[in-house]
């Protein structure tokens, strides 16, 4: 997940336009027929059974949390994860977009197939909190030495889905259908000039055999505690298209800025100009997030140098106004850098889909974590402004993506993404029944 997750506030009171995502989502894809409530799966069964296996998951969350792997590099993850799927007695396939696994669970019983996905990636970040399981891990990105930590949670992500198999596993001859468990690598994006994530593992057959007829997935909240679950039906999650830009000038001494034509000056204005295409190019309506994370130049205080590059990230829950976005920013760029006599680059990357909640799934399956959680431990929220691309899942079959709780009450957590992330290993339980309970009430309502 790209960003932290906190940021969905900004869009609380403009929530219910975002929806527009959704529309276009539904046009691309038939609606799903109205069907019959599904059986309720058997609450008190689950949770023994998931009390018998928490601890042995709190433990592979712990091992996993010690020995974090930045994405496309998850083989001692992976190694975990198949030795452990096939323990339980499931088809394992390994070494989908490169140390992805899926593994395939047929229950005794004829009925649908449904996937449940996990990330498995840390990310570059050195952990913070004194832990007896910390991070001590140290890797190489983007060429630089970095610590690695898992900060979006995705330690709990795979724990809470090996403890599903082994639940799922322990009850397979009444699992009426197939469930297919997906752990995907590099959600966080593939280390340059690389390919991953779940658009490779969807192009090496992932969802081909078995195909499924829907898809589960959650990530971890640091804003909710321990028992709490939350969703967002239609558009859930923010579409993300990372920019780079090159400004160059005319470098100079920097007590003669008149022989110059300055890139940083320049790009100061570009920064401050792309901020008025959500106040005045975009309905106030329209969520809409444009942020220069990057803005690098110079190596002397008295030179001007030659140019300054800047880079960024764009978030939207509409293709039209993605589109105003970019077409905008290349005007802004154009004008200003003509103005100034500078010329400059621009790239804009391939944009990472919208997470769009099905809407008729997700009406089926919020009844399921209610009576599993309690319902007023189940909440609806307004879209947040991370991404996911788990939306590439969900846009080949419906999905239903919800948030997990992961903070115990009376403490706090950092947000995701920084070293003061702090995961309760209370939320591998909870997230455990979840998953179980919406693939067993999925099945039993068939197709």
């Amino acid at each position: 997940m790209t960003t932290s997750a906190s940021t969905r506030a900004i869009f609380s009171a403009v929530a219910v336009l975002a929806l527009s995502a959704a529309a276009l989502h539904a046009q691309a894809r038939p609606a799903a027929p109205a069907r019959a409530a599904a059986p309720a799966a058997d609450t008190a069964a689950i949770r023994a059974a998931v009390e018998r296996v928490a601890p042995a998951m709190i433990e592979v969350r712990h091992d996993l949390h010690q020995h974090p792997e930045l994405g496309n590099r998850e083989t001692r993850t992976a190694g975990i994860v198949a030795e452990r799927l096939r323990a339980l007695g499931l088809e394992v396939r390994t070494g989908v977009a490169h140390t992805g696994v899926v593994g395939v669970l047929r229950g005794g019983r004829p009925g649908p197939v449904v996937a449940v996905r996990a990330d498995m990636d840390a990310l570059p970040v050195t952990e913070a909190e004194d832990l007896p399981f910390r991070s001590t891990v140290r890797s190489t990105y983007n060429g630089q030495d970095v610590g690695v930590m898992h900060a979006c949670g995705h330690d709990i992500h795979t724990s809470v889905l090996l403890g599903a198999a082994s639940v799922l596993a322990g009850m397979r001859e009444r699992v009426p259908g197939t469930v297919l468990f997906v752990f995907q690598p590099a959600e966080e994006g593939a280390p340059a000039g690389e390919q991953g994530g779940a658009q490779l593992m969807l192009a090496e057959g992932a969802f081909r055999d078995p195909r499924p007829s829907a898809v589960f997935g959650f990530h971890t909240n640091p804003e909710l505690e321990v028992g709490t679950l939350a969703y967002t039906p239609g558009a859930a999650l923010a579409s993300a298209a990372s920019f780079t830009a090159v400004i160059r000038g005319r470098q100079a001494h920097g007590a003669r800025p008149e022989l110059s034509v300055d890139p940083i000056v320049t790009a100061a204005q570009v920064v401050l100009a792309l901020q008025t295409i959500h106040s005045r190019n975009l309905s106030p309506f329209a969520p809409t997030v444009l942020t220069v994370g990057i803005l690098r130049s110079g190596e002397r205080a008295n030179i001007i140098p030659a140019e300054a590059r800047m880079e960024g990230t764009i978030r939207t829950y509409d293709r039209a106004v993605e589109d105003t976005v970019k077409r905008r920013m290349r005007e802004i760029f154009d004008g200003i850098a003509r103005a100034a006599g500078a010329t400059f680059t621009l790239d804009i990357g391939v944009s990472l889909p919208v997470v769009v909640n099905d809407r008729a799934l997700t009406a089926r399956m919020v009844p399921s974590l209610a009576r599993m959680a309690g319902e007023a431990n189940v909440r609806e929220l307004p879209p947040a402004s991370v991404s996911e691309d788990f939306s590439y899942f969900s846009n080949e079959v419906p999905g239903f993506y919800f948030w997990l709780g992961v903070v115990r009450p009376g403490t706090t957590s950092g947000p995701l993404h920084s070293p003061t992330y702090l995961a309760d290993d209370g939320a591998v339980p909870v997230g455990i029944r979840a998953m179980t309970t919406l693939v067993l009430d999925y099945l039993g309502g068939g197709r």
